[in-house]
């Protein structure tokens, strides 16, 4: 893909001191117009693509039929494709760095996508439920919007300054996902337009509900940390540096099929 390419995909942005303090206040920022216009469609269709090279048809999409149409997430994107100037692109990296406080390195992005008809609700959680970061602000989620998002097809939904309370306890549901008690009052539905995005910490409560509508709901997950990260490994019970070890390493493929663990 050429400079020129990459170019088209995400506006640079320089946030402003207020944008960052909020987001450090609130846990959040919502990030409109981050994809451009003309690159929502593409990089749609290449989400798409994935799911298909996984045996995820667009067909599958159009109706929810099993707990898996919860959330579709696969990990792997193909060298030179938009997602990956989305995904390494320096304005990407610039706006997850000016949030982080420094430099940003690329840890799993991954799909999102919830079939239509009834594609089910995700578990309120906090990213940190799964893999512990440390410092857990060193990482956040850069959470795009493919399609317009609203509380009828599970947009995303946050609870303001859930992060203040740290790390909290999660209970382990049957299909393996970390799971929280909220208190439903406390929820933001988050409605965006095709190309916004919003940019959360590990420790920001979110989750969503069903998507009642007739088409997918399409997003792309986007997840970033400072050099200083570590990250609990609960099979040996050590902490590790993120940069040091593999677990960081997303790189783009060549080829896309069912080998990707996501």
């Amino acid at each position: 893909m050429s400079s020129a390419t990459v170019s088209e995909i995400v506006k640079p942005l320089k946030l402003d001191p207020a944008e960052v303090r909020f987001y450090q206040q609130e846990g959040y920022l919502v990030l409109p117009g981050f994809v451009k216009p003309a690159a929502v469609e593409p990089l749609r269709e290449e989400i798409l693509d994935v799911l298909e090279a996984h045996g995820v048809s667009r067909q599958n999409l159009a109706h929810a039929s099993s707990d898996a149409d919860k959330l579709r997430q696969f990990t792997q994107y193909l060298a030179g494709s938009h997602l990956d100037a989305l995904i390494n692109g320096p304005a990407t990296l610039g706006t997850a760095a000016q949030l982080l406080d420094g430099p940003a390195n690329r840890y799993m992005p991954f799909t999102a996508v919830k079939a239509a008809g009834g594609g089910g609700a995700f578990s309120y959680h906090q990213d940190n439920n799964y893999t512990p970061h440390d410092p857990a602000m060193g990482s956040l989620n850069i959470w795009v919007a493919l399609v317009d998002m609203t509380p009828e097809n599970g947009c995303l939904e946050v609870i303001p300054r859930s992060h203040l309370g740290g790390q909290l306890p999660s209970v382990t549901a049957p299909e393996g996902h970390q799971v929280l008690e909220v208190d439903t009052e406390t929820l933001v539905p988050i409605r965006m337009r095709a190309g916004d995005a919003i940019a959360f910490t590990r420790w920001t409560v979110h989750g969503s509900g069903q998507n009642q509508t007739e088409q997918p709901r399409v997003a792309y997950a986007l997840q970033y940390h400072r050099d200083d990260v570590n990250w609990y490994d609960k099979d040996q019970d050590v902490w590790k540096n993120l940069l040091e070890t593999s677990r960081h390493d997303t790189a783009p493929v060549e080829t896309l099929g069912p080998a990707d663990a996501g």
